[in-house]
């Protein structure tokens, strides 16, 4: 007897760690949903995919709008029927200025993407979820290094990554009751278009600018798809996967 194809939804789908992960999923069976802010980034990565492509939908979201989650979800189950796992990996960051001189714009963007994003896909996630057969799925939450040390000027982006574990904690209680798994991968320098600058050197907390060690972002890729090839009885709660000699352990 074959197992019934599995659908997931990958926030922040077009580029870095979202393109891996969701390239991962389509070629391990999945029908993925990906969502993100730019249309033809998404559109590359199921061209990408090759004809795995075909079990791809593009959904070009604004995981900020309340609205166009709702959209998001709504194409989602009239596409696919059902979700399995929802992966929120969207998010942006602050210019790295000095902590008052930044803008009440700049600390929004970064809350209402990167926070309230997740929450808003959470909350239709559950939706979704609850009232399918047979009932459940997984979320994972894409963490970051940063839900546990900060690097400097980059409060606006360290606190939604705290807050990122709050929300985890409270979704995987949450969600029992419905069979809603829901975890957490921390990142730390993943090779990204984002974490390019590492490789050039980046400040660090004594002040100083160093480079730092990046790693390949398939790693991450399959990091996730262990994490949702679990059966809903087990669940990775929190995993950190790093690049070996990054200054994160010691960091400051």
């Amino acid at each position: 007897m074959t197992s019934p194809i599995k659908t997931a939804i990958v926030t922040g789908g077009g580029s870095g760690i979202g393109k891996a992960v969701a390239l991962a999923l389509l070629h391990k069976g999945y029908q993925v949903a990906l969502a993100g802010r730019r249309k033809d980034a998404l559109e590359q990565v199921v061209i990408e995919a090759g004809l795995s492509g075909t079990r791809a939908l593009v959904v070009p979201t604004d995981v900020s709008n309340p609205e166009s989650v709702q959209a998001l979800f709504a194409k989602v189950k009239e596409r696919f029927g059902r979700l399995d796992l929802l992966f929120n990996n969207a998010g942006v960051g602050a210019p790295g200025v000095n902590l008052e001189d930044l803008s009440f714009e700049q600390w929004r963007t970064v809350v209402d993407i990167n926070l309230t994003g997740s929450f808003l896909c959470t909350q239709q996630a559950f939706r979704m979820m609850k009232s399918q057969q047979p009932m459940g799925g997984r979320i994972i939450n894409n963490g970051s290094i940063s839900a546990h040390a900060p690097r400097p000027n980059s409060a606006p982006y360290t606190s939604t990554k705290h807050a990122i574990t709050g929300l985890t904690k409270s979704v995987s209680l949450d969600g029992r009751k419905y069979d809603i798994a829901c975890g957490q991968i921390d990142i730390g320098n993943a090779s990204t278009e984002l974490a390019a600058r590492m490789a050039k050197g980046v400040p660090q907390a004594n002040g100083q600018i160093a480079v730092e060690p990046l790693m390949d972002v398939e790693h991450v890729a399959t990091a996730v798809l262990y994490m949702a090839s679990l059966p809903l009885q087990a669940n990775v709660q929190f995993m950190t996967v790093m690049a070996t000699k990054m200054p994160f352990v010691g960091r400051g």
